[in-house]
């Protein structure tokens, strides 16, 4: 299955747009992401959260306005984008436009999204709800903030917790395979055989 990346945002967030049987999946929304779809022609039928921290979630309320698509993510996702207060509460200068998710995700061994099967992971310890999404037959995980080419995500924000987030890595992730391709949420993609050998944060 083929698939695009913008990055956007102060942040550089990375989102993922997969072109599925049935329509264009977009895995994240941060600043620019509406106007990078709009130039492209993408007629999006289709956003899914990783999670929702500010910079992945900044034109959500754009895509849903523009695109008239659903919105999927974890509960524990929804205050975060439907609460405008939620980081303010938490002493962050954020502000966003509120969305209510349309459906939740949760962990599970198959779901179809738009005809495309994935498995769902939930590895918290980033950002609580935090979901990675696996391609099987393409060998292609979409990671979120979990995992990065030589790092993990922080766990210095609300709700973070460092040993969850590494035992999330190695016993969910780490079995898929050497040879399985992530695509991160920040910096270039890599491979769960590069970072079992070499992530300093997660190695046995």
């Amino acid at each position: 299955m083929k698939y695009d990346t913008f990055c956007g945002g102060v942040f550089e967030t990375n989102c993922y747009l997969f072109h599925a049987p049935e329509g264009a999946v977009l895995f994240d929304a941060p600043d620019g992401s509406c106007a990078w779809l709009q130039n492209r022609g993408v007629s999006l039928k289709l956003l899914i959260l990783t999670h929702g921290h500010i910079d992945h979630v900044g034109d959500v309320a754009k895509i849903k306005r523009n695109f008239h698509c659903p919105v999927g993510c974890h509960p524990e996702t929804a205050p975060m984008i439907s609460d405008p207060n939620f980081f303010r509460n938490f002493g962050f200068g954020f502000e966003i436009e509120p969305v209510t998710p349309d459906f939740f995700i949760e962990e599970t061994a198959e779901r179809e999204f738009l005809g495309a099967k994935f498995q769902v992971f939930e590895v918290p310890g980033h950002c609580p709800g935090s979901l990675c999404f696996f391609l099987r037959p393409q060998k292609l995980l979409v990671g979120g903030d979990v995992l990065f080419a030589g790092g993990v995500g922080r766990w210095d924000l609300p709700g973070g917790d460092a040993p969850k987030l590494f035992q999330g890595i190695k016993e969910k992730l780490f079995p898929l395979g050497d040879d399985v391709t992530v695509l991160p949420g920040h910096g270039p993609p890599t491979t769960i055989g590069e970072e079992r050998k070499t992530n300093p944060f997660v190695r046995p």
